[in-house]
């Protein structure tokens, strides 16, 4: 499964694990993506890629059922 998202570009980025004694070791942090097939906000054409769930909840892309 890709980790970006094909409309606003959101990708996996590094943050840290802090325990109580503030050691500090790296750690990923994944967007929540999913593979959908999806049209475009005004369009028509469908497309199919990873597209993240903040762009399907606020109405930039449709999902095609």
């Amino acid at each position: 499964m890709a980790n970006k998202c094909v409309v606003c570009e959101k990708r996996p980025r590094v943050g840290n694990n802090v325990s109580n004694a503030n050691n500090k070791t790296k750690r990923w942090v994944y967007p929540n993506v999913h593979v959908m097939r999806f049209v475009y906000k005004g369009q028509r054409s469908i497309k199919r890629g990873a597209v993240c769930t903040k762009c399907v909840k606020s109405g930039k892309v449709e999902k095609v059922v």
